[in-house]
């Protein structure tokens, strides 16, 4: 019975705590300007997927979830052998294209060399026929062969042009299967930390495929939705506080990034003025990059809390929102 007496006094008492600590947040909240709105929600950060550009075979995954990570460190591979073969078939035709580019050179050297015989051929010829050395018809037979040698020649030329063609479209393919290679090494687009592992050594996942879920720390903020009448008088870049529920000592400094242009929360028909007022707007509240990247390892996302917004151009933030960071934040 003593032990079940303490247990109810204990309850009590935490029950009183817990009413005194709602009654004084709750005297604050009605201490607060007019100027200043305030609204619950939640720190996150902005979400990169890591996924597969194409389909295939997860090779590694190189990280856990919770590590740190900063831009361009690798962070899985996806398996490249069918991709390595295709880009040796490429080169191979990359090697055979140029050998058929030698062979055309050459051969234009050669026809080169015959058209000059055969103009030279035709050159005598007509001196011999002004003389009547030779007959007209062997003239004749002199100038086929100029124009079946000029003729070879333009042949020989545009299978040159050709087979340049070819070894462009060789390396291209050969660029093309090199850049799937490259892109089965995923990289981290920007420093963060792993959220989830999505997809674990040898699963086979579709195009699109996700594998690690990357949070960006440097990026956090709390979304809050404001009635219209605040909302109205709330713009990107006035000041903001932000007070969390297992730090409500402290008291983080942060900016209006976004307001939502729609309104979130419609009633059916909206005729009146009241009607009107129940529209709500979605803010985005954004703490400050430096301030996040000074203290990276601190970042927890999911944490629930209350976001204040300063009004059109406002004034003096109340005393209990004066600008409180922990110490080794504060330095």
């Amino acid at each position: 019975m003593k032990s079940l007496k303490r247990i109810v006094i204990v309850l009590v008492l935490v029950a009183v705590a817990a009413g005194a600590g709602y009654y004084g947040w709750q005297q604050q909240q009605d201490e607060l300007p007019r100027y200043i709105a305030f609204g619950n929600g939640r720190i996150e950060a902005e979400t990169v997927h890591i996924a597969a550009k194409y389909a295939g075979r997860v090779a590694d995954v190189l990280v856990q979830e919770g590590d740190s990570v900063k831009s361009g460190d690798i962070l899985a591979r996806m398996d490249t052998a069918e991709l390595e073969a295709s880009l040796a078939k490429a080169r191979a035709e990359v090697a055979r294209a140029e050998q058929a580019v030698s062979e055309s050179r050459a051969e234009i050297v050669q026809r080169e060399s015959q058209l000059n015989f055969a103009r030279q051929q035709l050159d005598r010829a007509t001196e011999l026929l002004k003389r009547d050395n030779i007959s007209r018809e062997q003239a004749e037979q002199r100038r086929s062969e100029r124009d079946i040698a000029e003729a070879v020649l333009v042949a020989a030329r545009a299978r040159l042009v050709s087979s340049e063609r070819s070894v462009e479209a060789a390396e291209a393919e050969a660029r093309r299967v090199q850049i799937q290679i490259d892109d089965s090494v995923l990289k981290a687009p920007r420093a963060g930390r792993v959220q989830y592992r999505l997809a674990e050594p040898g699963e086979v996942l579709a195009s699109g495929g996700k594998v690690i879920t990357l949070l960006d720390l440097t990026d956090v903020y709390m979304t809050v939705f404001l009635p219209t009448s605040q909302a109205g008088l709330t713009f990107v870049g006035n000041e903001a506080r932000i007070v969390l529920d297992a730090a409500p000592d402290f008291v983080i400094p942060a900016l209006i990034s976004f307001v939502s242009a729609d309104a979130q929360f419609t009633p059916r028909e909206v005729e009146t003025k009241s009607e009107r007022e129940k529209l709500m707007f979605r803010t985005k509240v954004q703490i400050d990059h430096d301030l996040l990247a000074a203290h990276i390892e601190k970042v927890k996302t999911g944490l629930p809390g209350v976001a204040y917004v300063s009004l059109g151009r406002g004034g003096e933030w109340p005393e209990f929102l004066t600008v409180a960071l922990p110490p080794e934040a504060a330095q």
